[in-house]
């Protein structure tokens, strides 16, 4: 299943445009006729896609640093509870006795 085609895909639209084009001339009782370009479409989609998500994740671990900042402000505390865990000795020990017996919290 592939996204909504009616709003732009500037990057695919010429894959669009095939795809469209070949589902208007092909006989509907041969439903694999357009399946090579369903996939390049497919395909065209999935590389809009990770280039959407680059552009959104840019900056996310200084973001993330900065609310983690404003909410120990907020809060009046003086760590982030990542910072807590890891100065957390008995933490720590649970951590390393998982870790060396290779089993999980979840069983």
């Amino acid at each position: 299943m592939h996204p909504p085609l009616d709003r732009p895909h500037p990057d695919c639209q010429e894959a669009i445009d095939e795809l469209r084009n070949c589902q208007k001339t092909r006989s509907r009782i041969k439903v694999w006729a357009c399946n090579e370009l369903k996939h390049r479409l497919d395909d065209c989609f999935k590389e809009e896609k990770q280039k959407i998500l680059l552009d959104m994740n840019k900056g996310f671990a200084e973001r993330r640093l900065l609310e983690d900042e404003q909410a120990a402000k907020s809060t009046g505390k003086n760590m982030t509870f990542q910072e807590y865990l890891k100065k957390d000795k008995e933490y720590q020990k649970e951590i390393e006795s998982i870790k060396k017996s290779g089993s999980s919290w979840f069983g």
